[in-house]
């Protein structure tokens, strides 16, 4: 059945192939223009290259679920492209062979939940660039899939994993306590195989309230050992609070940082991890390459250090206990006088930032000052009337401003309806002989009648030339 709907303009179609009619082949005249394709429920047992004839260019879910599927051809899914989420949960899968998901990288969500996969082999990721979320929980796993953060065509943006209910009883701890910086690993109900250095990993997820571990922390077996029972430390830890260090050097300089709380000489056996800002290292094996190393003893040593050393560095060691809410085992490094130059260049800049805006405003103020000086007495023209009772001087453009002095010095100037009239434009030339417009007083004026009618409806007009304002 084919139910068809409109989103917006774009014409969406959903096709569900017979869902649980056991179709042991796909049929064929699948509608090429499907956004979502069902066919779970059925007794399909593989995903031939040829599954499809024609390319899926607008498919984006397609549900594979709860068949009989084995086997997975390389490039499979060449012809969609433009998938997005991938559900082949409940099959019989088990191995995931190399490129079987060549094709799909804009795939964002891959649900493998319910096979029976024990090996995933190398490249079997290369091509899901886009993938965030990847489902691999009810499986045989027995070893860690970490060529999912490492490899160099795997997925970039991975930030769900979810192993649970599988058969690891190892886990890589040092890579593990980088990558759960960005990456939320469900790792429950495996039985792990008890160790100091899973107890670090644990305690250290527990301190920075990991949710994986904080909703499931009661899955989390060793064996049948509960993790609290497992004793990694004799007296090497102090019993005093851990307080987070600080340490300034300049670039190139040495300088070793104690794990906080670690008593020396540590106990043999005993392995210390550091979280840096770029990875993450433990005191058993060291890069020769890198100039950051963690000695036997669990201190942390910058051999010349960098300017791009700068920032937080947190010692992991199994500790027999969980930290306190005020505790942190970290240690704050700053190389250089970075912090401090770019704060007093922040302040450079914001006080010349100050400067340019008093200095506007001081500008702005003068030139409005001036310009209300301007206006106030340096009208730039006295009109006055002549004898014969034309407008001369100013011409009859002018726009006056102010009442004649001679009202000033009369006392005759008006204390109300002052107004303010523009003179319809005349010529200057006084040998043109142009009827002068009589200047009108406004307080006649019927504003009904300029309302209704468009033209000045006048009282009367005045011709005192004491009155013309």
């Amino acid at each position: 059945c084919a139910v068809c709907y409109r989103r917006l303009v774009n014409l969406t179609c959903v096709h569900q192939v017979r869902r649980g009619s056991n179709l042991s082949a796909l049929p064929f005249g699948l509608p090429s223009y499907a956004t979502r394709l069902d066919l779970s429920h059925n007794a399909l047992r593989a995903v031939h290259v040829d599954w499809v004839s024609q390319p899926f260019h607008w498919l984006t879910t397609l549900v594979l679920s709860w068949n009989s599927i084995s086997q997975i051809e390389v490039a499979a899914f060449i012809l969609t492209p433009h998938l997005l989420h991938l559900d082949l949960s409940s099959n019989q899968l088990r191995v995931l062979n190399s490129s079987i998901f060549t094709g799909l990288t804009e795939l964002k969500e891959l649900l493998l939940i319910g096979n029976q996969i024990a090996q995933i082999m190398p490249g079997a990721f290369s091509d899901v660039n886009s993938l965030q979320r990847l489902y691999l929980s009810v499986n045989s796993l027995t070893t860690f899939p970490l060529g999912l953060f490492e490899d160099p065509g795997g997925p970039r943006n991975l930030t769900f994993l979810d192993l649970s209910h599988n058969r690891l009883s190892k886990l890589p701890i040092q890579s593990l306590l980088f990558v759960s910086r960005h990456a939320v690993i469900y790792l429950q109900e495996n039985p792990l195989l008890c160790d100091c250095a899973l107890i670090a990993l644990l305690e250290y997820w527990l301190w920075k309230q990991y949710r994986p571990l904080v909703d499931f922390q009661g899955e989390y077996q060793c064996r049948g050992t509960a993790v609290r029972e497992v004793k990694c430390t004799r007296g090497g830890l102090s019993d005093v609070p851990l307080v987070a260090q600080n340490y300034q050097i300049e670039p190139g300089e040495w300088l070793r940082v104690p794990c906080p709380g670690l008593k020396l000489p540590v106990q043999e056996g005993l392995i210390v991890f550091w979280v840096t800002p770029k990875t993450a290292v433990n005191s058993t094996a060291s890069d020769p390459s890198s100039h950051l190393s963690v000695l036997p003893n669990g201190t942390l040593e910058f051999q010349g250090a960098l300017m791009e050393d700068s920032g937080i560095y947190e010692c992991v060691v199994a500790r027999g206990r969980y930290y306190d809410l005020e505790e942190s085992p970290e240690a704050r490094v700053m190389v250089g006088n970075s912090t401090i130059s770019s704060t007093t260049s922040l302040a450079r800049r914001s006080s010349g930032e100050h400067f340019n805006t008093a200095f506007t405003t001081l500008a702005s103020c003068v030139i409005s000052i001036i310009l209300v000086l301007l206006y106030l007495y340096l009208t730039p023209c006295q009109c006055r009337e002549s004898r014969g009772g034309g407008s001369r001087g100013c011409g009859a453009r002018a726009i006056i401003l102010c009442s004649d002095p001679r009202e000033v010095e009369s006392g005759q100037r008006r204390a109300n309806g002052k107004r303010v009239v523009f003179l319809e434009p005349q010529a200057d030339d006084s040998d043109i002989s142009v009827p002068k417009t009589p200047v009108m007083t406004l307080d006649h004026v019927s504003t009904e009648g300029i309302l209704k009618n468009g033209s000045r409806t006048v009282g009367h007009t005045l011709t005192d030339p004491t009155h013309m304002t």
